[in-house]
C-alpha cells in the first residue's frame, strides 16, 4: 500500500510492540515503587521504505496501561494508515473520534508520525518545529524516595556524573531527612522537590518554609491533582514557586491552574503526544507561566521527541532512559547526555533515535 497521495509518502505498513526494561536500581515517588518500566513502540513505514518511530509509557494514573494501549493502537494506527504522517491536526481530530483516553498510546502513534514525516523531509523534527537547538536547558536527574543514605548516595553520583540539577522525589513523614541528604551528597547541585500530590496544603506550606532553607528551586505538584483550591492556597502562601504536573495533564487544564501555579510540566504521555503537547506549551506562555518538559521513566524511542520540545521551555526533566539498566533501552539517543546536557545538534533528521 501506497500513501493516500499516491507519492509514496503516506504510511504503507505498521507495527506494534511493548518493551520491558529493568531499572537500574528501584525508583520510588509517594504513590509506590517500581523497578521495571514497560514502553509501547510504534514504527511506522512509507511506501519508499522510510521508518519512523515512536513510544509512550502507559500510566494507570492517567488512564492507560500497556494492555489497553496495545488495544486501542490498531485502531488508532487505521487513522493514519495510507496517509502522509504529516497531516497531524486532523490525526489528533480523529484519535478523538476512534478511542477515549490512552493519551500514552496516542503519543506513541504522534511520534512516529512526527519522526516519519521529518525524515521524508530530511530535517531534525527540533527544526521542523521551529526550536533552536542551542537553546535547550540541561535535564535534571531525579533521586526517587529510598533510604536517606541511598538517596545521598544517588545525588553523589549523579553530581560526580555532571548533572547540574536533581530533582528529589518526597512525600513521606521523614521529607527534611531526606532533602538534608540529598544536598549532603550534591552541595553545588541545584534542587528541585516533587511531592507527585503527598502532601496536604498547609503541609506542603510548612515544609516549602524549610525545603527554602536547602535552596530548592521550586516544589513540583505538592497536593492531590483534584485540589484546585488546595492549590491556590499553597501558591499564595508557600516560600517556593509551584510547578503543575499531575493537575495539568492538557492544553485545557492551563487556565484551570495557571492563576495558582509559576510552571507548567509538559509530558508527551499524558498530553498525548507532541502535537497536543505544543498546544500546552503554548497556552501555559500565553497565561505567563514556565515550562518544563517532562517524562516517564520510559525509552529513548519517545525521550528523543521529547527533547525536540526543550528549546521552547524554561526546564527539562528527560532522564528517564537514564534511570533503566544499562543496555536496557533497545533505542539509543545521543542528544541526551549522560550528565544531564541536551546536545540536539547531533541529530541529523527526524527525532534522532535509533535502534542499538
Amino acid at each position: 500500500m501506497t500513501g493516500a497521495d499516491g507519492d509514496g509518502d503516506g504510511v504503507a505498513d505498521w507495527s506494534v510492540e511493548t518493551v520491558g526494561m529493568e531499572l537500574d536500581a528501584p525508583f520510588g515517588i509517594s504513590r509506590g515503587t517500581t523497578a521495571t518500566a514497560e514502553s509501547v513502540v510504534v514504527r511506522l513505514t512509507d511506501g519508499q521504505g522510510r521508518e519512523g518511530v515512536g513510544a509512550g509509557a502507559p500510566d494507570a494514573y492517567y488512564g492507560g496501561t500497556p494492555a489497553t494501549a496495545m488495544t486501542v493502537l490498531p485502531d488508532l494506527l487505521a487513522v493514519v494508515e495510507g496517509e502522509p504522517p504529516g497531516r497531524l491536526q486532523r490525526h489528533h481530530a480523529a484519535f478523538d473520534d476512534v478511542v477515549r483516553g490512552n493519551p500514552a498510546a496516542r503519543a506513541a502513534v504522534d511520534v512516529a508520525c512526527h519522526d516519519l514525516h521529518a525524515r521524508q523531509v530530511d530535517r531534525p523534527l527540533h527544526a521542523l518545529l521551529g526550536h533552536d537547538p542551542d537553546r535547550a536547558p540541561r535535564s535534571c536527574y531525579s533521586v526517587g524516595l529510598a533510604p536517606p543514605e541511598a538517596m545521598r548516595e544517588r545525588a553523589a553520583a549523579a553530581a560526580e556524573a555532571g548533572f547540574e540539577h536533581l530533582k528529589v522525589k518526597l512525600g513521606t513523614d521523614r521529607d527534611r531527612e531526606r532533602v538534608a541528604a540529598v544536598r549532603d551528597g550534591a552541595p553545588q547541585a541545584s534542587l528541585r522537590v516533587d511531592a507527585n500530590g503527598a502532601w496536604a496544603p498547609h503541609e506542603a506550606v510548612r515544609k516549602s518554609h524549610w525545603l527554602a532553607d536547602f535552596d530548592v528551586a521550586f516544589v513540583e505538584q505538592p497536593v492531590a491533582a483534584s485540589d484546585r483550591e488546595g492549590l491556590r492556597f499553597v501558591y499564595e502562601h508557600s516560600s517556593l514557586p509551584v510547578a503543575a504536573d499531575e493537575s495539568c495533564v492538557t492544553a485545557a487544564d492551563v487556565p484551570d491552574v495557571a492563576d495558582r501555579s509559576d510552571v507548567i510540566v509538559v509530558k508527551l504521555d499524558k498530553a498525548g503526544g507532541v502535537w497536543p503537547a505544543l498546544r500546552q506549551l503554548h497556552a501555559a506562555r500565553a497565561h505567563d507561566c514556565e515550562v518544563m518538559v517532562g517524562c516517564m521513566v520510559e525509552t529513548n524511542a519517545s525521550l528523543a521527541a521529547a527533547a525536540a520540545l526543550a528549546p521552547a521551555c524554561d526546564y527539562a526533566d528527560l532522564d528517564g532512559s537514564l534511570l533503566l539498566a544499562d543496555g536496557a533501552d533497545p533505542f539509543a539517543f545521543d542528544g541526551i547526555r549522560p550528565d544531564g546536557g541536551l546536545d540536539l545538534s547531533v541529530v541529523e533528521r527526524g527525532s534522532g533515535v535509533t535502534g542499538r
